[in-house]
């Protein structure tokens, strides 16, 4: 993807289609990752941690956790390059 353009560009033009759609993807991802958010703390809540393993449909939650810790480098790696953009 072409790198970003400056606020000023911004402030004197229309968004194109792609910037638009990333727009849109990102707020389903904020709202999305506050609902997982939201699931893991009441679960947290209401049940003891052994339990939710003895439950768990074992190959699902470990499918679960991988995706998670994927979506945690991902995310870390978005932290690295936000840092370094301040720096």
């Amino acid at each position: 993807m072409r790198s970003k353009p400056n606020s000023k560009t911004l402030s004197n033009r229309w968004l194109d289609v792609d910037e638009v759609r990333l727009i849109a993807d990102l707020r389903i991802m904020h709202a999305k990752v506050e609902e997982l958010s939201q699931v893991v703390n009441a679960l947290k809540r209401h049940h003891h941690e052994d339990d939710i393993y003895h439950y768990a449909d074992q190959p699902v939650l470990t499918e679960d956790i991988q995706r998670v810790d994927e979506i945690y480098g991902w995310f870390v790696t978005l932290k690295e390059l936000q840092r370094g953009r301040r720096a």
